[in-house]
């Protein structure tokens, strides 16, 4: 890494804390960028037997959607790898249909509509402001800022076209409810590990903004210490600067704790 190099700051951290903490560990790593051939991933796969992938690819040629075909290339070739499978890559990419699977299964889920390009955009009587306006398809938070959040038909028709000249995909209108950014990670096939909960904590923010995680919420380092913006365990972990988050930010979210879960005898309620 060159020397003077901020990698909090760096487009590539992500990848550098995945190859460093591997390698403290004592495994052999091999980074690998795939663009938009897959017989990259074969060749090395033939030539090194890795005996697993650390999947962080975004996007296949430039096409976000194309993830999900990449990881069924793995499989072909009988690959261990990180991360979700591509059955469930196809149902996250699409946020209408993951909602309408959770919604078929009686876990709630706000209100919305998709809004495709070419397509007059009418908002629905049962869609009641203020709404979220998101790309159909993209994640990160991409194409979110806090004029997302639309209180009239003219402000929604107005970010329904930005998602569609800027990004590319069809939009999504959802009812903006407010609450606070909480994050769970689960990890397992069969069986699934519930990770305690994590919490974007909006320390500064004025008081008229939205606690949402914009993209600049999430990605810009500058905007984060600008505003405060820390996250931590939502029961009391500390952050990264070693202090508790404020008692009241705790109180009223019960404490989290760990589960494994059968993915057989999995049951909405």
């Amino acid at each position: 890494m060159p020397e003077g190099t901020d990698v909090v700051t760096a487009p590539w951290r992500t990848e550098y804390d995945v190859i460093s903490t591997l390698r403290a560990l004592g495994h052999e790593v091999r980074p690998l960028g795939v663009h938009d051939d897959l017989g990259d991933i074969r060749r090395m796969s033939a030539e090194w037997k890795p005996h697993i992938a650390f999947n962080l690819l975004e996007a296949f040629d430039e096409v976000t959607i194309f993830d999900q075909n990449v990881v069924s290339h793995l499989e072909l070739l009988k690959l261990s790898y990180t991360g979700c499978n591509p059955r469930g890559l196809l149902l996250a990419r699409d946020k209408s249909l993951a909602k309408k699977l959770l919604s078929y299964h009686r876990i709630q889920v706000p209100e919305f509509e998709v809004f495709r390009s070419g397509r007059p955009v009418r908002r629905p009587r049962r869609l009641e402001f203020p709404l979220i306006v998101k790309s159909l398809t993209q994640e990160a938070s991409i194409g979110i800022s806090q004029a997302s959040v639309v209180d009239t038909d003219e402000k929604l028709r107005e970010r329904v076209a930005f998602i569609h000249e800027s990004i590319g995909t069809a939009a999504i209108a959802e009812q903006y409810i407010e609450g606070r950014e909480l994050y769970v990670g689960v990890l397992g096939n069969q069986v699934l590990q519930a990770f305690p909960v994590w919490e974007l904590f909006f320390t500064n923010m004025p008081p008229d903004a939205r606690r949402i995680a914009t993209d600049r919420v999430k990605w810009s380092v500058k905007y984060q210490r600008k505003y405060g913006i820390e996250s931590g365990g939502r029961d009391g972990t500390p952050r990264r600067d070693g202090r508790s988050h404020p008692a009241h930010l705790q109180a009223d979210v019960p404490r989290a704790r760990t589960e494994r879960v059968r993915t057989d005898r999995l049951t909405a309620r």
